[in-house]
């Protein structure tokens, strides 16, 4: 009888030792080596189909000598995530899904399968029972697809079940929760994850079956289990936004079929995720009241700009010691722009509370609210408010200057789309602008930000 074989996992990056190791050498965490035992693989367990790949033998070929074969992308009645995933889901691809708890995941997959029509889908539950998906269903809108449930979690019974129905496309909620006898660890570890999403890679690659993965994700915001999960797969979407929030972004952060720059938005309502079409109308509050600390910034994401609203509280430090204090915004990033204010500007805010929040509950990252930060931050100091028709866009260096953004034209436009005035911007943006007159919309560039505050405050 052949000897049991057992290898110790890390449960934090899916590092193997063989032996217990109190602290992981790749990623320095303390006491998460969990002893596993690995069987050695049977052949009935694994997904098995008789494609012809498996008995043709692979040979090198010259890359020119390769024939190029385009499969059309599955267009999905999402319009965000068509943007996010680059077109449309493509046939044999694998799609990771991750997000905090009740962020919408299983909401938003499932409005996909029981809205895509003209394909046969199986999603697949190992969360929640027959009647659970059933009432959440019905609850986010009419069944109009030919969608399928299965609630099993061994992925024997699953590819006995898919090999059965023939699906188009194959959903898991979540790939946390599936197991194989091939491994004898519990559902979740190391092991069983990264086994059962080969064998659902296996089965995508041969069968041109794309398969979405829901994932958890840990306290520190990344997916759970072993990091080749993240490299095994096509796609890796993450669903971010605030529960209290009304808000949901979904991102790329990994995209073999796209670009990993687009953003698709959505927002939360009893009836499910509703897509948001033109965030720059939702994100910004009324205009119409003049009140300090408040200012537009025109942003970018992909290729797809909007403007949101910064807002800026600044106050004595009544205890002392000053607080600094971010909403969607990096925090070190607030203190590098508060350090030019004070050293490159002679604003004296090192003895003062500042308070920074992105409406709407979501985060940016785009340096080009730059200018729109500090201009809110100078506006809530000196209790001055600004033209509620005014917006910026730039980069503010560390003397001081304002230093151009990228794809400034569409930042105009937008602007000009939604009735703003002016725009400031780095004069350097202005080289070669061709700017027309329909647009209704007065550019002014500016260097340093001792120009903005004058054009603004005086």
């Amino acid at each position: 009888m052949a000897k049991t074989k057992t290898v110790f996992y890390c449960q934090s990056c899916g590092a193997q030792s063989p032996k217990w190791i109190g602290k992981c050498p790749s990623c320095n965490e303390w006491n998460t080596y969990v002893e596993e035992v690995i069987q050695p693989a049977n052949e009935h367990n694994k997904w098995k189909t008789e494609s012809p790949r498996e008995t043709k033998a692979s040979r090198p070929r010259l890359i020119s000598d390769i024939a190029l074969e385009s499969s059309p992308r599955i267009v999905l009645p999402d319009q965000e995530l068509n943007r996010v995933l680059g077109g449309g889901l493509v046939p044999g691809s694998l799609t990771l899904l991750g997000g905090e708890p009740g962020i919408g995941k299983s909401t938003l997959l499932l409005q996909l399968a029981i809205n895509l029509k003209d394909k046969k889908i199986l999603y697949i539950s190992g969360e929640e029972s027959e009647q659970q998906v059933r009432m959440r269903a019905e609850r986010i809108g009419k069944l109009q697809s030919e969608c399928y449930i299965l609630t099993e979690t061994s992925t024997q019974q699953i590819f006995k079940q898919i090999e059965a129905l023939q699906p188009q496309i194959v959903i898991v909620d979540s790939i946390q929760t599936l197991y194989s006898a091939t491994y004898e660890s519990a559902p979740g570890t190391v092991s069983q994850i990264r086994g059962c999403a080969g064998e659902l890679l296996r089965f995508a690659k041969e069968t041109a079956t794309p398969v979405l993965l829901i994932g958890h994700i840990t306290k520190d915001g990344t997916i759970a289990g072993p990091k080749v999960l993240e490299h095994m797969v096509d796609t890796v979407l993450q669903f971010e936004g605030d529960r209290h929030h009304v808000y949901r972004i979904v991102r790329a952060a990994k995209n073999r079929f796209g670009s990993t720059a687009e953003l698709g938005i959505y927002e939360m309502q009893g009836a499910g995720l509703v897509e948001v079409a033109n965030p720059s109308q939702l994100l910004l509050s009324q205009r119409d009241a003049l009140l300090s600390g408040t200012a537009v910034a025109c942003t970018l994401e992909g290729v797809r700009p909007f403007l949101i609203e910064t807002q800026a509280l600044v106050s004595s430090a009544v205890y002392g010691t000053p607080q600094r204090t971010t909403t969607g915004f990096d925090l070190r990033r607030l203190h590098i722009l508060l350090a030019v204010l004070e050293k490159r500007c002679g604003f004296k805010l090192g003895i003062k509370d500042v308070f920074l929040n992105i409406a709407g509950g979501i985060r940016v990252e785009d340096p080009a609210i730059d200018l729109a930060i500090i201009c809110s931050i100078l506006s809530s100091s000196e209790d001055l408010p600004i033209d509620p028709f005014v917006c910026f866009a730039g980069e503010v260096g560390l003397t001081g200057e304002i230093r151009p953004v990228n794809r400034i034209e569409p930042r105009i436009r937008e602007a000009a789309r939604l009735g703003f005035k002016k725009i400031f911007v780095s004069r350097y943006n202005l080289q070669g602008l061709e700017l027309k007159q329909e647009n209704g919309i007065q550019v002014i560039g500016v260097g340093k930000v001792e120009e903005v505050f004058e054009q603004l405050f005086s």
